[in-house]
């Protein structure tokens, strides 16, 4: 037995004194990651995750999308008590307690589990995505991006394994609402837009290639900003909240072009002009939100397609209700037809609605001649950013490296490109997104983008001190929406696809 007074005297540990070793180093982490070392888990930058309180990840995951299923919540209730045959209130009641499921995972923190085999085209790739990177993980050690879509490919799920409600879009109604609260920026554009566009014949041909020039600047203008209109994050908004977001009046477009912080309009401009001479064009869009923000994009499509600067026009939504306000199949028939047939504006007058009816009638001659097509791949409702398109769906890509050019709207878009990390503001947009840029055959890429979350790049040599000043003067910056970029990359076009 050791005695007391020697076990008093043993220190509980071993310190070593290092006086004589050199100082330790200030080492940063090397960033971005090698291509290797890339994964879902391990963005090029450091990932933006739920548990950041310093990042809008913190409030999405913590707030708003709890906020934004307790809204879904209710409109399936309200839809249950409009229902009168008993088999179907009994499965919708089913979809309802699959809902309050999903709020105690979410709510909860729980781990991410597999999606369940509902038949939808997406179902391996987000189970190999969960297996391969995310085991163990929950909504918010997970990066946000993946947790964010996650939580809706489960909502989803909640109503694709039932027999009558597969299809039932819980946000359907909020969009529908938001457009018919659009009215003076709907009228706006349709009063100028009704008749087809024909240039002067006084003017020369210098005075008509720039009036052509700035008529393409101010409605890629109107295309950027219509994304001002995202229902995720208009939760609480009013009425004339929402207009001054949807101003489309030249002054404000001309005083809103100093907000576009990467701004390579001109370089846009030289880009879509030369189509007509090279190819005749196909541009596709890569849609985001239902509603106005759709309008504006048919008016953008409209104007390429009338001027010749694209023959065919291509738009990639989504198979199912995504991120509250994402362009489905539905959306895409309903805006169209409530334009050519609806009462959605009482109070307008009589030129107004006719004017709307003139131009849904020419946008969906355009759909039925096959100028515009509707397209909805599976890949676009994956966890995965576009860093994996090439490999994930080699098809899809093979199919963009067709186009002349790819417009990619929106702020969750402009997330998939870049990796949803913390890049420097001031790294390049084509390094940004990596192969989307610098694989063989990669499309020329334009991202039309309102600020609405943390990453941000392409703002030149200057933007991380651009950054830097606005993150003292306006700490609330990246999730105002105040703030857009309107970014290109030149891609690979024209190159040999190739696949690993």
């Amino acid at each position: 037995m050791i005695p007391p007074k020697l076990v008093a005297r043993t220190p509980s540990r071993v310190t070593l004194h290092l006086g004589h070793l050199p100082s330790k180093k200030d080492i940063k982490a090397p960033w971005p990651r090698t291509p290797s070392r890339v994964d879902p888990n391990n963005p090029p930058w450091p990932a933006y995750r739920g548990y950041h309180e310093y990042s809008f990840a913190h409030a999405t995951m913590g707030v708003r999308l709890p906020t934004i299923l307790g809204k879904a919540i209710d409109d399936a209730s309200r839809t249950l008590n409009e229902q009168y045959a008993e088999d179907k209130i009994i499965d919708l009641a089913e979809c309802l307690e699959r809902m309050d499921a999903l709020m105690a995972d979410l709510s909860g923190n729980a781990k991410l589990r597999p999606i369940i085999d509902d038949g939808e085209g997406d179902v391996a790739l987000w189970n190999k995505e969960i297996a391969k990177y995310f085991q163990g993980k929950d909504f918010m050690n997970a990066p946000w991006l993946f947790a964010e879509a996650y939580k809706y490919r489960r909502l989803h799920e909640c109503f694709s394994v039932s027999k009558y409600w597969r299809d039932y879009d819980v946000f359907y109604r909020q969009k529908c609402d938001t457009f018919s609260r659009s009215t003076d920026a709907v009228f706006e554009l349709s009063m100028r837009f009704a008749e087809p566009f024909k240039k002067s014949q006084n003017m020369s041909e210098a005075e008509k290639a720039e009036s052509e020039r700035l008529m393409f600047l101010e409605l890629t203008q109107v295309c950027l900003w219509g994304n001002s209109t995202d229902l995720s994050l208009l939760i609480n908004m009013t009425e004339e909240q929402i207009k001054s977001l949807q101003s489309t009046g030249g002054d404000h477009l001309a005083a809103t072009e100093k907000n576009i912080l990467g701004n390579h309009l001109n370089q846009l401009w030289e880009t879509v002009k030369v189509l007509r001479e090279k190819t005749g064009g196909r541009i596709d869009f890569v849609l985001d939100n239902a509603g106005f923000e759709l309008y504006c994009d048919f008016v953008y499509a409209d104007f390429l397609i009338q001027t010749g600067l694209a023959k065919q026009i291509r738009f990639h939504g989504k198979r199912y209700p995504w991120f509250v306000s994402d362009v489905t199949r539905k959306d895409w028939d309903w805006l169209l037809n409530t334009m050519v047939y609806g009462h959605l504006f009482p109070k307008s007058s009589e030129i107004e609605r006719e004017s709307l009816r003139r131009l849904g009638a020419r946008w969906k001659q355009y759909e039925k001649d096959g100028r515009w097509q509707y397209e909805q791949h599976p890949f676009w409702c994956t966890g995965y950013t576009f860093w994996d398109l090439h490999s994930e769906a080699p098809d899809l890509f093979l199919h963009l490296s067709r186009s002349d050019l790819v417009y990619f709207k929106g702020d969750l878009n402009h997330r998939k490109l870049t990796y949803d990390c913390a890049a420097p503001a001031s790294i390049p947009f084509d390094i940004a997104i990596g192969p989307m840029a610098s694989a063989a055959g990669a499309p020329k890429i334009c991202s039309l983008r309102t600020i609405k979350s943390d990453v941000v790049v392409g703002l030149g040599d200057d933007g991380d001190a651009i950054a830097e000043r606005l993150n003292k003067e306006e700490p609330g910056w990246k999730i105002s929406g105040k703030y857009a970029v309107v970014l290109l990359s030149e891609g690979r076009p024209g190159e040999k696809v190739r696949f690993a």
